[in-house]
C-alpha cells in the first residue's frame, strides 16, 4: 500500500482515479489545485503524484518546477493532460517527472504507471534507519535484528512486536504502521481525536488510514475497559 496524491482541477476524474487506486490498496489523497497540492506534500510526503498539467491556478509544469527548484521533488511525478503538446512532455520530463499519461487513461496504463513508479521511488528512497515509532522514544525500547531477518521492538516489559525484513517494503511498511497505531489507540484509550493529533493526520485521512490497515478501532476501547 502506498500512499499517492491525485492533483486534477476536474472532480470526475479526482473521483475516478481515487476509486481505482484505492481498490488497490492504496491510500488516496486528492487535491484541485496547486496550493491544495503543496499543502498535501507536505502534510502526507505521498509516496508518487499524479498531476495534472492544465490547473486554474499554477499549472502542472510549474509546480513541477517548483518542487525541483526547492529540493521537494523526492516522490515520483506521473504527469497528466488531455491537450498537452509533445513538447510540454518532453520538458515535464527534463524537469524530472517520471512518466506522461495522455487523457483518458484507460486502467491498463494507469496502473502500469502507477506500479513503475512506485518500485522507482523505492529505489531512490535511502534506507530508513530502524527506529522505533516516535511515540516510543523516551520509553524503555530496544531494537534487536535477528539472523532470520526479524526486527523486534520490545517498549517496556508488557509490548514487543517484530517485524520480518525478509519482505517486500510495502508489506513491512503496512505491519510497522498498524503497530504504530495500534500502539496510541491503546495509549489514548480509543480516541480517534487524540489520536489524529498525537500522529499529526487529520480525523477523516487517519479513519481512512486505519480502515486499510486493518486495524480494529475497538481495541484500544477494551484495553480501558
Amino acid at each position: 500500500m502506498a500512499n499517492i496524491l491525485v492533483v486534477d482541477d476536474e472532480l470526475g476524474i479526482r473521483d475516478l482515479l481515487s476509486e481505482i487506486l484505492n481498490d488497490e490498496g492504496h491510500t488516496v489523497e486528492v487535491a484541485e489545485n496547486a496550493a491544495q497540492a503543496r499543502a498535501a506534500r507536505l502534510r502526507d510526503r505521498p509516496d508518487l503524484v499524479l498531476l495534472d498539467i492544465w490547473m486554474p491556478d499554477t499549472d502542472g509544469v510549474t509546480l513541477l518546477k517548483e518542487w525541483s527548484a526547492t529540493g521537494a521533488l523526492t516522490m515520483p511525478v506521473i504527469m497528466m493532460s488531455g491537450h498537452a503538446t509533445i513538447d510540454t512532455a518532453v520538458e515535464a520530463t527534463k524537469i524530472g517527472a517520471l512518466a506522461f499519461l495522455e487523457k483518458p487513461i484507460t486502467l491498463q496504463k494507469l496502473l502500469k504507471a502507477v506500479e513503475q513508479g512506485l518500485a522507482r521511488g523505492a529505489i531512490r528512497r535511502p534506507a530508513a534507519p530502524l527506529l522505533a515509532p516516535p511515540a516510543l522514544q523516551g520509553v524503555d525500547v530496544a531494537v534487536a535484528l535477528g539472523q532470520s531477518g526479524a526486527v523486534a521492538v520490545e517498549a517496556g516489559p508488557q509490548s514487543q512486536q517484530s517485524f520480518m525484513l525478509d519482505k517486500p517494503l510495502r508489506e513491512s511498511r503496512d505491519e510497522f504502521e498498524k503497530a504504530y497505531f495500534e500502539y496510541h489507540l491503546a495509549k489514548e484509550n480509543g480516541s480517534m481525536t487524540r489520536v489524529a493529533e498525537k500522529t499529526g493526520l487529520e480525523r477523516t485521512h487517519l479513519y481512512r488510514k486505519l480502515k486499510q490497515l486493518g486495524v480494529d478501532l475497538t481495541r484500544g476501547k477494551r484495553s480501558a475497559a
